[in-house]
């Protein structure tokens, strides 16, 4: 039945798509369509989404990272659902927390404040006093893991179906983001869990002055229920600082937000997978507020040594290295022609290091490497759906504040900074002996270039179709049995080009 009721409310809207490549669906020229039918059409797709309820309002936040899949406007307007999901009436939630803690509300807390401070898709949060601390509570919607199941048992048999009529690496890429949502949802659903990767990202950022994470409650942590500490702070999108206000200084709240993810991928190995401006806050002092830590992802030490192989094969520009690196990491497609997989590589180089191709014939290049990329045999690692929301996260952030903001070579100095502790984090010694901002500014420079002349909608894609240059960066764990991986302790002499 509810097979049945996803069709219904959905179906249209995949007929409509079809009509956009043939008028009568399986024949004829493509439909005009204009701007403003593409924004009535996202936005009339994105109430039926709500209607569906919150796995599906789940699925969208995670779809709405993917550029590689979906074009703006919807993109945008799919983003949205972060912050618009309605709230649980206050005597549900209520009845929740009576239900976890086996007594009523008003004996565990001092106060329990009726209007929510949040509603996600999955739980609410609410601000309460415990034991003379201001916290939050954040509680999990009633029967959200039930309908998660029926979502999931109506979805896998639709999207197998699809695949089988339109075999093509954009399908199956978006039955992986499903299948990848079928294994994440459970542990985002268990509050428990979520307290214990609060309490890991804490341990990791203790001695971090520019960032905050709430201290978790444990006596009141229930699998459905998780209380913390409160900390006041202005989300990070919606800063308005004042002249002189250094405190909250766009620039400097970007950077630590940058750096912060960062630390969490290519040294913690402990990534938070849900970023959003909902889940980033700015305190009064500056300092960044991590909150939700429902969703976090590890990344073993193979897989950043993976990352640091290929950057630096791009950094030498080893086309023939930057090719074995995406065989290795087992993201290009069984029976991928290599010469056109070599070609692709190269290309990107040269529009990388050529900065008169950028300067006269910018659009047409970009645009047709952008073309011919979106129809790459490739397949896209789970992980990158995390990676790739974290990018738009920081690259929507700087813009917001820098019309002119440029995220490759803002992340330049920051990269260069951290890399002693990159090292360390992979077993080694000092940093090698290399000048590593002028080979950054060297090769992202000019791609930043690229970005900055083809336009929003060109940066939406291009940054996110660089997944086959810079997100196969990050391997599939699956893939790593061959006995290829080189050894760690070579990581100087990959730095320094040996």
């Amino acid at each position: 039945m509810r097979a049945l009721v996803v069709i219904w409310r959905l179906g249209p809207f995949v007929l409509s798509f079809l009509r956009d490549r043939r008028r009568w669906w399986i024949a004829g020229e493509p439909i005009a369509r204009s701007e403003e039918f593409h924004q009535d059409r996202a936005e009339r797709l994105v109430a039926v989404i709500t209607a569906l309820g919150p796995s599906f309002v789940k699925m969208a936040q995670v779809f709405s990272a993917r550029a590689d899949l979906i074009p703006e406007p919807y993109i945008t307007v799919l983003s949205s659902l972060t912050d618009q999901v309605p709230p649980v009436p206050t005597a549900l939630i209520e009845h929740e927390i009576e239900k976890a803690y086996g007594r009523p509300v008003r004996t565990v807390f001092e106060r329990f404040d009726g209007e929510p401070l949040a509603a996600a898709s999955l739980g609410q949060v609410h601000r309460a006093s415990f034991q003379g601390e201001e916290v939050v509570v954040k509680v999990l919607r009633p029967g959200v893991e039930q309908l998660v199941r029926k979502d999931l048992a109506a979805l896998r048999p639709i999207m197998q179906r699809v695949e089988r009529l339109f075999p093509n690496p954009h399908v199956r890429n978006a039955r992986t983001v499903i299948e990848e949502f079928g294994v994440r949802i459970w542990e985002e659903m268990d509050l428990v869990h979520e307290a214990a990767n609060a309490v890991e990202i804490l341990k990791n950022f203790r001695t971090h002055t520019r960032v905050i994470v709430p201290r978790v409650i444990h006596e009141l942590v229930r699998k459905r229920v998780i209380v913390l500490q409160y900390v006041e702070g202005t989300r990070v999108d919606r800063l308005m600082p004042h002249g002189g206000d250094k405190a909250q200084d766009p620039h400097g709240v970007v950077s630590t937000v940058m750096e912060l993810y960062l630390r969490m991928m290519l040294v913690h190995g402990f990534f938070h997978a849900d970023p959003h401006p909902g889940n980033l806050l700015v305190a009064a002092d500056g300092r960044v507020v991590l909150l939700d830590f429902g969703m976090v992802v590890r990344v073993p030490r193979e897989m950043r040594w993976h990352l640091v192989s290929t950057v630096f094969a791009a950094i030498r520009r080893d086309v023939d290295g930057i090719v074995a690196g995406f065989r290795s990491l087992g993201v290009i497609e069984p029976g991928a022609d290599p010469d056109r997989i070599r070609a692709l590589a190269a290309r990107l180089m040269a529009i990388a290091y050529d900065p008169r191709s950028m300067q006269e014939r910018i659009q047409l290049v970009a645009n047709e490497v952008v073309a011919e990329l979106y129809d790459w045999p490739v397949r896209l690692p789970s992980e990158l759906v995390y990676f790739a929301r974290t990018t738009t996260l920081i690259e929507g952030l700087g813009v917001r504040y820098d019309r002119h903001f440029n995220p490759i070579t803002f992340a330049a100095p920051i990269a260069i900074r951290l890399r002693g502790e990159i090292l360390h984090s992979l077993g080694q010694g000092e940093a090698p002996p290399i000048d590593m901002a002028a080979a950054f500014g060297a090769i992202l420079g000019r791609v930043a270039t690229v970005v900055v002349h083809a336009g929003r909608d060109l940066m939406s894609r291009l940054s996110n179709e660089l997944g086959h240059l810079g997100s196969t960066i990050m391997p599939l764990t699956n893939e790593r049995k061959n006995g290829t991986v080189p050894p760690v302790t070579d990581v100087p002499k990959l730095l320094a080009g040996d």
